[in-house]
């Protein structure tokens, strides 16, 4: 697997930033959807859109994705792999984390990085589904957030995972997700992308204390000016972590990443602005299970190519060549 940066587009803040609102993700018309609404064991509930067209009985391939920080079926990535799935004949869905999906959830709780428990459900409840529609291999990519906990559930799960999923892939993963907050912490990172995503997350959690006074302190959020703050006031507590220190150490897909037992895929480019190089697995952090692709160039789920505006193409097929090949 080979990507080279065209030269219009330096650097990793602009390959980030220009694939995510410039570049295409799709040829011709966008994907349509088809959305489920699932009850959840704790009696909420998560959104799964399914790509239109590709869910008539017979086995086929089934395309999992678990979208990043904020993201949804909209987000560029979302799209580009829908394209992917729909003209290699692939089912594929989208499953929501809790609240991203345009709706806030019930209960007293979100989604994290390391939610792995929650993938571990949908997957499987996935492969019923499929299975029942036909069969066939189910391969699962997950996007920066939902890559970390992705991989965290193939950890998890060790040998039991290749009887739900085929093979596996996360791509722009923040594996040491410590590291990965200090860099969205400070700097350009700091004013740019901590703003924007707490720009959209400030808001659900004010909801969520709507929902269920005294969940936490709104004062404190309110001032919360990066993600460790927010992490500490709402994520870690809310999910069962101590404070945001342990929510990122046990969070973490990086330690466990040689207890996979399911071919694993993990992309990260070296110059992403979230996830610093220094701070990504080499080979001997890693089972015979995973490939590492580390390409010098593609920011955070960049990756665009061609002349401008260009087009984020080509990801899907490098990843979803290589589950398909490993399935």
């Amino acid at each position: 697997m080979e990507y080279v940066a065209p030269f219009w587009l330096p650097g990793g803040n602009l390959q980030t930033i220009w694939s995510a609102i410039a570049a295409k993700s799709v040829r011709g018309a966008r994907p349509s959807f088809r959305r489920e609404r699932w009850n959840t064991p704790d009696g909420d509930f998560i959104d799964v859109d399914f790509l239109e067209g590709t869910q008539a009985p017979g086995p086929r391939p089934l395309l999992v994705l678990f979208h990043g920080l904020e993201g949804s079926s909209r987000s560029h990535y979302a799209q580009s792999f829908a394209a992917f799935a729909q003209q290699g004949g692939m089912a594929y869905a989208v499953p929501h984390f809790r609240g991203c999906s345009g709706e806030i959830n019930l209960a007293p709780r979100a989604y994290h990085s390391g939610d792995y428990e929650e993938i571990g459900w949908i997957l499987s409840r996935l492969r019923a589904q499929h299975d029942a529609l036909g069969g066939g291999p189910m391969l699962v990519v997950g996007v920066s957030l939902g890559g970390n906990a992705l991989l965290r559930w193939a950890e998890e799960a060790g040998s039991e995972a290749g009887r739900v999923a085929s093979a596996v892939a996360s791509i722009c993963a923040p594996v040491d997700l410590a590291a990965g907050g200090a860099a969205i912490g400070r700097g350009f990172n700091r004013l740019v992308y901590t703003r924007m995503f707490l720009n959209t997350m400030k808001p659900k959690a004010l909801a969520k204390l709507a929902q269920h006074p005294g969940l936490f302190n709104r004062d404190a959020l309110l001032q919360a000016g990066d993600l460790y703050a927010f992490d500490n006031i709402f994520t870690a507590p809310l999910h069962g972590f101590r404070d945001t220190d342990d929510y990122w150490s046990r969070g973490s897909a990086k330690p466990h990443l040689d207890a996979i037992r399911v071919p694993a895929l993990v992309v990260n480019a070296r110059n992403d602005p979230f996830v610093p190089a220094a701070s990504l697995p080499r080979q001997q952090d890693v089972g015979r299970y995973v490939t590492l692709w580390q390409p010098a160039h593609g920011g955070h789920v960049g990756f665009a190519a061609g002349w401008p505006p260009g087009h984020v193409f080509g990801l899907p097929y490098e990843v979803g060549g290589w589950l398909a090949q490993h399935a």
